[in-house]
């Protein structure tokens, strides 16, 4: 068992362009509920109507990447308008239970034989990142190890990490940020105080979906398929284990808590992987090794919530919601 290997593997998760999409999307769940207070258990569908808006405007209406991107982006917020009007106004948990079930019908939409002419069913859609790829400035050549597709959906990726976070990091210490949080601790002395507590907690959930979509496109691109197997119930709480890992009411927290999440996956799967190999774990198959890597960092997590509830870089103060 090659242990250099196996540690290179998952040093290289850390800039994955699937880590940087599950950053992105956590951060998104970080404006939705660490700083908003609003319970979302459906960021999945948000991915999906991001990945599906951008594939099928590219495939069917043939738009540049650009207008595609901004159909994504558009898709998104009516989405989260579509949760929010009948919701928001309730307690958070019905916000919950519709989010969670929305995902749901998006992804059994898509997959539907009725649309395999638009969405492809559950084989999905394919060739969507060729007008991507021309805006490509990197030669071809080696950069880090990476050829030069690999390389620019890393820069793109975590780019897009980069300015969303500075964006949100900005936004929370702005005064709309304040009352965001205001509303967080005690909905009731935010309406006293004359402010539109419906139309902040719609405009944070609006750009919170809207990072959702654009971590659809970043999930979607290097893989230039679209498929909704990967939209799943569990796509959700992977990325609230990646929120609860670094920390809900942060900005770093979610960045730091995606690449914690993947580097622990590809090490534990490898590791498991490695012993089956020598015969160190006879009694274990690989498919069962792939199941038993999500029950250790589940058991990871629990252990974190009793000794660190906060996350890695979270406060203890932030966790006092109403």
């Amino acid at each position: 068992m090659d242990f250099g290997q196996i540690l290179l593997e998952a040093l290289g998760e850390l800039v994955s362009p699937t880590t940087a999409a599950y950053a992105l999307a956590a951060l998104g769940l970080a404006v939705h509920f660490g700083y908003s207070g609003l319970l979302n258990f459906g960021q999945a569908g948000f991915i999906a109507v991001g990945a599906y808006g951008f594939a099928m405007s590219t495939i069917h209406l043939q738009f540049p990447f650009w207008l595609a991107l901004i159909v994504a982006i558009v898709a998104a917020a009516i989405f989260a308008l579509l949760l929010g009007i009948p919701t928001l106004r309730l307690r958070a948990d019905y916000l919950a239970i519709v989010t969670i079930a929305a995902a749901e019908i998006i992804r059994y939409v898509v997959t539907t034989n009725t649309l395999t002419d638009v969405t492809g069913s559950a084989n999905g859609l394919a060739g969507i990142r060729a007008d991507f790829l021309r805006l490509n400035p990197f030669p071809e050549g080696d950069y880090l190890g990476y050829s030069s597709n690999d390389f620019f959906f890393r820069v793109f990726g975590w780019g897009l990490v980069l300015i969303l976070g500075i964006a949100v990091w900005l936004l929370m210490r702005s005064p709309w940020g304040r009352v965001l949080k205001g509303i967080r601790e005690d909905e009731m002395a935010v309406r006293s105080l004359g402010k539109n507590v419906y139309a902040y907690k719609m405009q944070a959930l609006i750009i919170g979906g809207v990072f959702g979509a654009l971590a659809g496109l970043v999930f979607t691109l290097p893989r230039d398929v679209v498929q909704p197997a990967n939209y799943g119930t569990e796509f959700t709480f992977f990325l609230w284990t990646c929120l609860l890992l670094g920390g809900m009411s942060t900005v770093l927290g979610p960045i730091v808590g995606a690449m914690i999440f993947w580097v622990v996956l590809s090490l534990t799967q490898n590791v498991l992987y490695g012993l089956i190999g020598i015969g160190a774990l006879p009694f274990l198959s690989t498919t069962q090794a792939g199941q038993l890597r999500y029950i250790l960092v589940g058991v990871a997590l629990m252990l974190l919530m009793i000794f660190r509830p906060q996350g890695v870089f979270g406060n203890k103060k932030e966790l006092a919601f109403s």
